[in-house]
């Protein structure tokens, strides 16, 4: 059942490995007994022979298996699944374990928080009792035995436990997510600060460390499915003043929402070339992979896409038509930190970068740094919030940039005093119509 109480004490939330107990008898399994570890016997001179398993407590959950090496591993449970609504708009999630680690993760889908919250239940009976080390073997059961595959909310739910699966697992571990997926490829991590159209708000955001931006179409609302001439000047000269305010070394970004009609979205794109947008965002609906690769074509400018496109699967045929150069999956969407991190191996294959989108909370902002640290080809991360009131050590951005995180797992502890004021909510999307007819229009 959803939680919207007060979250459980994380006294033992970010424990970064296993007791001095099960430490013990991890060595005693490798060095052949208890006795061996305990007289201090040179590693030279144990004799350290096959470990015999209990057949009914496989490592990990999974069946025997002939032929399988021997598994040096304690034994570790999933015991419960806590859900918790957070302002302004967020759904986090904590996976506990019998071992006192708990895994955090944010299965959110925007203005589905409840219902995510409800998918998360509808998984947790799978989950219980399970070894949460096995992530990707997890994610294939629950991803596959849904029958009906992926969709925003199933996916959603899925990407928000498999980030508190690595959690947990690199707190057992004693490392950073990003060492299990190959070590680190970068010393820091670019991230990007949201400024509406205001130029106040841009000198404010690089007053405070930022280099790069996003921005939207003013007025977009207003296009209507053939644009006034009016209309396209006026959003031109809006990022044009960004531009002049930000100086020819900002990088800024301009997302249409995928609330653009095709033939608006050129109009406008040509019209934004002379002042060199980082890039286009969804400049028409996803959807619409046929018309966005056109679009692609027609200009110099990198197309961005991705926020509304789910696994590996939704992501293959953009890179195989051209419709974007720069990938953006979210992490709390698309399938979790794995799943991005196999989408960056097809972009990087196909010469595109990766710009992770996230319009939510420090947890989701956590994994995409992650990521971050461990792919080639990472260009920019979104980010709305650095944790300030939610985390006890929030991010903090110096020269446009984030370091990476050397704590266990995702590497953030929860402020569970600070975020006491914060439990519960009631946000929902926002519902726009012309203001002329009154019809619906996307926002």
């Amino acid at each position: 059942m959803l939680n919207t109480m007060k979250p459980s004490s994380t006294e033992h939330l970010n424990r970064a490995g296993p007791s001095a107990r099960n430490r013990r008898g991890f060595l005693a399994e490798i060095f052949g007994g208890a006795g061996l570890v305990a007289m201090g016997t040179p590693v030279a001179q144990a004799q350290v022979g096959p470990v015999q398993r209990p057949a009914q407590e496989p490592y990990g959950g999974l069946p025997p298996a002939q032929g399988r090496p021997p598994q040096f591993k304690t034994r570790l449970r999933i015991t419960k699944l806590e859900t918790f609504l957070v302002k302004p708009r967020w759904l986090f999630l904590k996976v506990h374990t019998d071992a006192g680690i708990v895994g955090l993760g944010e299965p959110l889908l925007e203005g589905r928080a409840k219902t995510c919250a409800m998918a998360v239940e509808e998984i947790s009976p799978y989950l219980i009792g399970k070894d949460p080390r096995n992530v990707v073997h997890h994610w294939q059961a629950i991803y596959r035995h849904a029958f009906y595959r992926g969709g925003p909310v199933l996916t959603s739910a899925l990407s928000g436990i498999e980030q508190a699966l690595w959690d947990i697992k690199g707190k057992l571990l004693g490392v950073p997510i990003y060492e299990l997926l190959g070590g680190p490829t970068r010393d820091k991590v670019r991230v990007y600060a949201h400024i509406g159209n205001s130029v106040e708000t841009l000198r404010q955001k690089k007053a405070e460390g930022f280099t790069a931006f996003k921005t939207g179409v003013k007025d977009s609302t207003r296009s209507g499915f053939v644009a006034s001439k009016k209309f396209v000047e006026q959003a031109a000269e809006a990022f044009g003043a960004l531009r002049d305010a930000g100086g020819k070394d900002a990088d800024i970004g301009i997302d249409f929402h995928g609330a653009i009609s095709p033939q608006n979205a050129k109009l406008l794109i040509k019209a934004l070339e002379p002042y060199q947008p980082m890039f286009i965002e969804e400049p028409v609906q996803c959807q619409n992979v046929d018309v966005m690769a056109e679009i692609a074509r027609g200009t110099h400018l990198p197309i961005a896409t991705g926020e509304r496109i789910f696994t590996k699967w939704g992501f293959r045929e953009i890179l195989e038509k051209g419709a974007a150069s720069i990938l953006q999956p979210d992490l709390c969407h698309a399938g979790g930190i794995m799943e991005a991190r196999l989408i960056a191996g097809m972009a990087e294959a196909s010469y595109a970068t990766m710009a992770p989108h996230n319009p939510l909370g420090p947890i989701s902002l956590a994994c995409g740094v992650q990521l971050a640290a461990s792919i080639p080809n990472f260009l920019c991360q979104e980010q709305v919030s650095l944790g300030e009131g939610y985390l006890k050590q929030p991010f903090k951005v110096e020269g446009g940039y984030l370091s990476l995180p050397t704590g266990p797992g995702l590497g953030i502890e929860l402020d569970e005093q600070k975020l006491a004021d914060k439990i519960g909510h009631d946000w929902r999307n926002r519902e726009t119509y012309d203001e002329q007819d009154g019809s619906v229009v996307d926002w």
